[in-house]
């Protein structure tokens, strides 16, 4: 059975965001071949090759089982968590200078890239941020690098927030959502291109139930039980 779920994961369908870069690494691969069959060498097929293979597995968009039970936060991306602190949400979503507890995913470029709602609600606010490209596995990262916040409005009047961080070499963020959309936990909701990071901002009194170093399963692993009563 893990075979099997490790196959469905390493085969699974790539992400809508990839097909120019697949159809583009199999572009160059049929030109590699053409050369190859003219007897001017195949290095360009094997990079063609290469490159086609690379972007099916970065790209790779598995299907996850979200948890049952209500009132859970999950993994808005897959990797490790690299950061557990107190900090205040980003200035840009507006909710407020207190510190809650954010937890961050480090994606390297052998995770799986999709964003997902880490709970269900209203999406109140999204807002990029410019900014540089340290490796998003800093602290400084959450501050300093190119972001992209998204606002989340819980059913019960409390708020959290998201926010994709470019790293060292990712350069592309994309996100489907807009402004009062209502989402569902586990839902896709972007991804970021080659290497990355995913904060998690708890709603206040909110506890993490994740350790550093931890292994993320996005839209799977649950982060916090959100039916905690603050102290």
């Amino acid at each position: 059975m893990a075979l099997i779920a490790s196959l469905k994961m390493v085969l699974a369908p790539p992400h809508r965001a990839g097909r120019p870069f697949i159809a583009a690494g199999a572009a160059l691969a049929l030109a590699g071949l053409i050369v190859a069959l003219l007897g001017r060498g195949a290095w360009l097929f094997w990079v063609g090759l290469g490159f086609t293979l690379f972007c099916l597995y970065f790209f790779r968009d598995p299907e996850r089982v979200v948890p049952a039970r209500g009132n859970l936060a999950v993994a808005p991306a897959d990797g490790h968590v690299c950061s557990i602190v107190m900090a205040p949400p980003p200035a840009e979503l507006m909710m407020g200078p207190d510190p809650v507890w954010r937890v961050a995913t480090f994606l390297s470029v052998l995770d799986v890239h999709v964003n997902r709602i880490p709970a269900a609600g209203t999406v109140t606010r999204i807002a990029y941020h410019e900014g540089s490209f340290v490796s998003a596995n800093l602290d400084k990262a959450s501050d300093e690098n190119e972001r992209n916040a998204v606002a989340l409005l819980l059913p019960d009047g409390r708020a959290m927030a998201v926010v994709q961080i470019a790293g060292l070499i990712a350069r592309r963020i994309l996100c489907d959502l807009r402004e009062g959309d209502i989402v569902a936990r586990g839902a896709r909701f972007g991804i970021i291109r080659f290497g990355s990071r995913t904060d998690l901002y708890l709603p206040p009194g909110v506890v993490p139930l994740v350790e550093i170093g931890q292994t993320m399963v996005g839209g799977e692993t649950v982060i916090a039980d959100l039916g905690q009563v603050p102290a």
